[in-house]
């Protein structure tokens, strides 16, 4: 069965087609300081102006020499000329001597090997080298890491702490980044109440307005938090209209399904228009994509779990590529399901669920408990989410397709 037999469902492939088709990406650029460029977006390629490393070095402690002034078949003592710590330039290999040398220290001009010292011994004068070295072995040489000129990383890319040492070490202080995208939150329903307020009979503490600022603070995204929205057509329109003017996009939370207190989709087709709604997604299917005064908004279900989800496998993607990233896509790795599920007919579920190794070493995935839409801290056991594909059963055994909570939220 595809998303067809429900009248007005798409799948969540086509969703993500068109909402990544649909992603405007930001143009602002500003400069930032290369401490403080973690998690920011490239917006231009990144050169590098020098060789790394930027001359040849030494991969072990230990002797340089010329391959040519030893004895490949016996024993070689040479005088020893010099010694080289990392961080002073040597001299001219003297012929016919060895040079005493430490790991990433550069190698001397004229020296054409680096025997590693448990191949040697030495005292003060001289190094005796054993039989059998190889010519050419243990220096690592000019630019063989990085070349003058090459492009660092590209335009697009999403600055990881490894990325922040690899720019370092070309000399780069500065960077040019897209502007941090904005993003409104607005949480509706009139059953919600703050935690630290007392809880009455038919209401709820808000779980997802500090969920989803979490979420977005953890991609790098500027909040602007508009707070609980009472479920009124007025105080609604109000609260989209105030998220449209401080912000790049509109974040919503309740409101988007079909009950007769479900404002949101009425009031977004009133101030601009809404594009898409209703996907073949469990949890999540009153998601709903438009825009509010020209200001792109995503509206996701009110159950706590269906907007976990549905931020990850939607919402995740098309800020990413709207703050300008070029990779948008969570890791995707194949495990071994320690679960069985029927046939998925209707719409393709996404399954909490932990890792544990099996008895022959492989990643096996078992389910984190309750898979309700209003059970949060199945997600907070679990390590990620086992897709179960429309239309397929699951059982023990086979090889499913698991996302990492660490590539989802960061």
């Amino acid at each position: 069965m595809n998303c067809c037999d429900q009248p007005g469902l798409m799948t969540v492939e086509q969703a993500l087609e068109r909402l990544l088709a649909a992603a405007q990406p930001i143009t602002d650029i500003e400069t930032v300081a290369l401490m403080s460029a973690l998690g920011r977006v490239l917006a231009a390629d990144q050169l590098s102006t020098v060789d790394v490393p930027p001359a040849d070095n030494s991969a072990m402690d230990g002797f340089a020499l010329r391959f040519a002034d030893c004895n490949a078949d016996a024993e070689t003592t040479l005088p020893i000329s010099q010694r080289i710590p990392a961080g002073v330039v040597p001299e001219s290999l003297q012929l016919g001597s060895a040079a005493r040398i430490f790991t990433g220290a550069e190698v001397p001009p004229g020296a054409d090997t680096v025997v590693m010292q448990e191949q040697c011994k030495w005292d003060d004068g001289a190094v005796t080298i054993n039989a059998g070295i190889v010519a050419g072995t243990n220096i690592r040489p000019r630019g063989q890491d990085i070349e003058k000129g090459a492009i660092v990383l590209q335009q697009g890319r999403r600055l990881t702490p490894q990325d922040l040492g690899l720019l370092a070490s070309v000399g780069i202080a500065k960077l040019p980044v897209y502007r941090r995208l904005r993003v409104a939150v607005l949480c509706t329903g009139d059953e919600l109440v703050e935690p630290g307020e007392t809880l009455i009979p038919g209401h709820i503490y808000n779980s997802n307005r500090y969920m989803l600022l979490g979420l977005l603070q953890a991609l790098g995204f500027d909040c602007v938090d508009i707070g609980i929205v009472a479920d009124d057509p007025e105080a609604t329109e109000q609260a989209l209209l105030k998220a449209a003017a401080e912000a790049d996009c509109i974040l919503s939370s309740g409101g988007v399904s079909v009950g007769e207190e479900d404002h949101v989709k009425a009031c977004v087709d009133k101030l601009g228009s809404l594009d898409l709604w209703r996907v073949a997604i469990k949890p999540g299917k009153p998601l709903a994509y438009g825009h509010v005064r020209g200001v792109p908004f995503i509206g996701l279900p009110g159950n706590p779990v269906s907007v976990f989800v549905t931020f990850a496998i939607a919402a995740r993607p098309y800020l990413l590529k709207t703050q300008g990233a070029s990779e948008c896509s969570p890791l995707t790795i194949p495990v071994v399901a320690g679960f069985s599920r029927p046939n998925s007919a209707k719409r393709q579920e996404y399954l909490r669920a932990r890792l544990v190794p099996d008895d022959q070493g492989r990643q096996r995935a078992e389910l984190a408990g309750s898979q309700s839409s209003g059970v949060l801290s199945s997600v907070c056991r679990g390590d990620g989410l086992v897709i179960h594909k429309l239309g397929e059963a699951i059982a023990e055994g086979d090889q499913v397709l698991f996302l990492p909570f660490p590539d989802l939220l960061y």
